[in-house]
């Protein structure tokens, strides 16, 4: 796979996914960047998108965070240079951007998050830091050079009076620079620090990495969220104790029970994680439809052959379960069964839908009315 460097995408993950740095020298050979400098500072000044600036020296303070929107005359107030623009979420906004997307479809769905772009005049940087999840760095424009290696956590040495995780005693152990086309692929705690040698805009796309507080509470609230946890814990059995301050070990047995019986659900485990891991990053751009549509309406485009994709902000996953298959999208889940099933691969497959294939279910009303609910809901939409 040329993306990456001629490794097929087992190859990549068996040797280097979460355990070692790769340089990729043009995984996307001439590759011209979808949006200017000036549009990554139109789109930071407008409401719903997640922007931020940060000044290597400000004042004298270091590294210092300023977070957006931003009205259009700061940017004239920013010096020469020495100094970054990030704008999160930049494949929910510009279509061409979501499309780089496809290329990394060899990860799960699920484990996908967004693109964030970082512009910056010469010497602009974020400073030394480490992430706690997976990224790949394509260089779009201009030039930055990148040292990283070395492993990082939360006892790494940070740089004090700043907002930011910045590393101040950490040297790498490489050094590449990156021109438009290539690619760094960095796993979770490797440090690292790039460096602008000229105006440039490195796309940086993440990925996923739910915490275990994050599983914890959030399957443990979904459970709590079903009707049945109204219940109230019974002891009919219940015996007088010597003393009445003890909590006696066949309550505890009870409890553990209870609480067996609930988390031991994978069927629930599993609409849960299913939900969890499709729900929208931003709600600003899953909207419904301006104009909502009916089946008829869908069905006509489908035979017409226009072509459906996924909103830029969408996520798509499903699983199979023995005789039936969840569907998820944008957290809500919808359960197919017999002749269905297969429709759920093949919403999930690509952002762009194979619409011969999906013209094979146009005739179902129910399935008609299925994708009539993801349209009008946001979901997709017809180009």
């Amino acid at each position: 796979m040329d993306m990456l460097g001629g490794l097929t995408p087992s190859e990549f993950l068996r040797d280097y996914w979460q355990k070692k740095p790769l340089v990729i020298r043009q995984a996307f050979p001439g590759f011209r960047c979808p949006v200017s400098a000036d549009e990554l500072a139109g789109l930071a000044c407008e409401e719903g998108v997640e922007s931020r600036i940060v000044i290597e020296n400000d004042d004298g303070k270091p590294w210092q965070l300023h977070n957006g929107p931003f009205s259009p005359d700061r940017f004239s107030a920013l010096p020469e240079q020495d100094w970054t623009l990030l704008v999160q979420g930049l494949d929910h906004w510009v279509p061409d951007i979501a499309d780089l997307l496809e290329h990394f479809r060899f990860i799960p769905n699920w484990r996908l998050d967004d693109i964030m772009a970082s512009y910056a005049p010469k010497g602009g940087s974020v400073g030394p830091h480490y992430d706690q999840y997976d990224v790949f760095l394509l260089q779009a424009q201009g030039h930055r050079r990148w040292t990283f290696g070395g492993h990082c956590d939360h006892a790494s040495p940070q740089v004090e009076g700043t907002p930011l995780r910045i590393l101040s005693s950490w040297d790498g152990e490489e050094t590449v620079t990156l021109s438009p086309g290539d690619m760094l692929y960095l796993p979770p705690g490797i440090g690292h620090h790039g460096i602008a040698e000229d105006d440039c805009i490195t796309l940086s796309v993440g990925f996923r990495a739910p915490t275990i507080d994050d599983i914890l509470t959030g399957f443990t609230d979904f459970l709590a969220s079903q009707s049945d946890t109204s219940e109230h814990l019974n002891d009919p059995d219940l015996q007088v104790q010597d003393n009445p301050g003890t909590i006696r070990p066949n309550v505890v047995d009870r409890l553990e029970g209870v609480i067996r019986e609930k988390l031991g659900d994978r069927r629930q485990l599993t609409l849960w994680f299913g939900q969890y891991s499709t729900a929208p990053k931003s709600m600003d751009i899953v909207v419904p439809a301006d104009e909502p549509a009916d089946a008829g309406d869908i069905a006509e485009a489908i035979q017409a052959g226009e072509q459906m994709r996924w909103n830029e902000g969408s996520r798509f996953a499903y699983y199979d379960f023995e005789s039936e298959t969840a569907l998820f999208v944008d957290g809500e889940q919808f359960l197919l069964k017999g002749e269905a099933r297969p429709l759920a691969p093949l919403l999930c497959s690509s952002a762009r839908i194979d619409m011969a294939a999906l013209a094979g279910f146009a005739d179902d009303e129910a399935l008609l009315g299925l994708l009539t609910t993801l349209y009008n809901q946001g979901s997709v939409y017809f180009e």
